[in-house]
């Protein structure tokens, strides 16, 4: 099967280390399915990946990618949870918990295998692409959002770093329940698309806000780190899910201890978070923002415009239909 994997690790130049080409087909395994994928997507994960974060040298070649939407083996339209080993089904409950990609390969593939448990069904009412830009970004803002951050309707949220998949989920859900979504980017152009999201405001990154927010939806890491710990109200939640920018330092202790924050990481979700998440954007007719999308076989372009930083929202991939 044609596939995009990690051959090799490149720290300064992640997308060099993408190769497509073919890989071997997915073996058949008890409790498992192999879902014919029709459209996945690309999340810093993969491009952390191929620096050589979380994946070593001995598990290569490795195929990328956690998200995916495609067609079970009884014909039902998927949706792939890329958590294996969270709830034990398909592997046993004492398997630690792994990401597609990292022990088994990913979804940056024409066919990907999971553990049955792991296929939720497609709602109709949402495309393949649609569907494959949830399970890591809009799960992750999903439950930073409402989980972790526990916030209600009329919230205040800051979202930090507007552009990617993660953020713009996290203005588009914030906005949908009734929150107060502030957003902040080095680009007026992108700060412009956080309003048309539905942020209530959209400032540069380190502009005061005009009142502490309840939680912080965080991934930026060193480069927005102060801002958010000196933005969130006493008693409030910065949650994190990456650090695009690298480890923060200082990490400020000191407003941390004396303002009584909570700092909550989150990667992905659970399956009923994921399910919970797709009757969400049913009901309320919420999408996700697709950048673009590539065919399979030029997924090192799509692997390109995330690592640089242009993207607005998901860029999606999608192998040849049979």
């Amino acid at each position: 099967m044609l596939a995009a994997y990690a051959a090799r690790l490149a720290p300064n130049d992640p997308a060099s280390a993408l190769d497509v080409g073919e890989r071997p087909d997915p073996v058949d395994r008890e409790n498992w399915s192999t879902v014919e994928v029709r459209a996945a997507s690309i999340n810093h994960h993969d491009i952390w990946a191929l620096r050589g974060v979380g994946l070593s040298e001995k598990a290569l070649p490795m195929v990328l990618g956690t998200d995916a939407a495609g067609v079970a083996p009884d014909g039902t339209e998927v949706v792939v949870h890329g958590v294996v080993g969270q709830d034990g089904h398909g592997v046993g409950p004492r398997e630690p918990r792994t990401l597609l990609s990292e022990k088994y390969p990913g979804t940056l593939a024409e066919r990907v295998s999971v553990p049955t448990a792991n296929l939720i069904p497609k709602p109709p009412e949402l495309g393949f692409e649609e569907a494959a830009c949830l399970p890591t970004a809009w799960l992750t803002a999903y439950r930073m959002l409402f989980g972790a951050g526990e916030l209600s309707p009329g919230d205040r949220v800051l979202v930090q770093g507007a552009g990617g998949g993660l953020t713009s989920a996290a203005i588009i859900l914030g906005a949908a329940a009734g929150l107060e979504v502030y957003a902040t980017s080095r680009s007026a152009e992108k700060r412009e698309r956080a309003l048309s999201l539905g942020a209530f405001a959209a400032l540069e990154p380190g502009e005061r806000l005009p009142t502490r927010v309840d939680a912080v939806v965080e991934s930026v890491g060193r480069a927005t780190w102060k801002h958010s710990v000196s933005s969130v109200r006493a008693g409030g939640v910065i949650t994190v899910a990456g650090l695009t920018s690298g480890d923060p330092e200082p990490a400020e202790l000191t407003r941390v201890f004396f303002q009584d924050l909570r700092i909550h990481g989150v990667t992905m979700g659970t399956r009923d978070d994921l399910a919970a998440l797709l009757r969400f954007l049913v009901r309320t007719g919420v999408r996700p923002t697709i950048d673009s999308t590539v065919p399979l076989d030029r997924a090192r372009d799509g692997v390109a415009r995330v690592v640089s930083g242009d993207h607005f929202g998901k860029v999606v991939v999608t192998p040849a239909t049979p």
